[in-house]
């Protein structure tokens, strides 16, 4: 009986400390970046050419534009991604545009809102791009998730930054 006490007790902390991160961590946030061998009009042309988004994020299978403003700030896409087998639909808003330096993006995604700030730099033709991402959730169980799967989010970045390198350097 004593053991079976214990347990529960154990459970009960782990789930208390689940809930409890949801009152303390409103919004997860990372950075990461990956420095690319070609000048920054090349780099930022070719990041931000829809046509091309599925050569560094094999999972989106369709683009759809909502609403294109000619500036590029306020321009809605609906982009569809396989998320093994099964869709998910987001939506993405570009906050902010300005030529070869920056790009913001806010996505919708079924109770996550994420924003990707992209800072573009260039030192000797070589080109840095650095990405700064938050993601929270109106949900209060999504938001108690997100801080534990933050280490997947960040490697799942720093892949598609690592693919768009690769696709761009070839």
């Amino acid at each position: 009986m004593k053991t079976i006490k214990i347990i529960l007790g154990v459970i009960t902390i782990f789930v208390l400390a689940f809930f409890l991160t949801g009152l303390f961590v409103k919004e997860t946030t990372y950075q990461i970046d990956v420095t690319i061998n070609k000048p920054i009009s090349q780099v930022f042309s070719i990041f931000n050419n829809p046509e091309n988004i599925d050569k560094w994020i094999p999972e989106i299978r369709e683009i759809n534009v909502i609403n294109d403003n000619l500036g590029k700030t306020g321009s809605t896409y609906r982009i569809v991604i396989d998320n093994k087998g099964q869709d998910i639909v987001m939506v993405q808003k570009v906050m902010a545009f300005v030529k070869n330096e920056k790009v913001t993006l806010f996505f919708d995604a079924q109770n996550m809102f994420k924003k990707d700030d992209y800072i573009f730099k260039e030192k000797d033709g070589v080109t840095t791009i650095q990405l700064s991402t938050s993601c929270r959730s109106d949900s209060y169980i999504m938001a108690c998730v997100f801080p534990y799967f933050k280490s997947t989010f960040k490697a799942q970045d720093q892949g598609y930054l690592n693919n768009f390198k690769a696709y761009i350097e070839n």
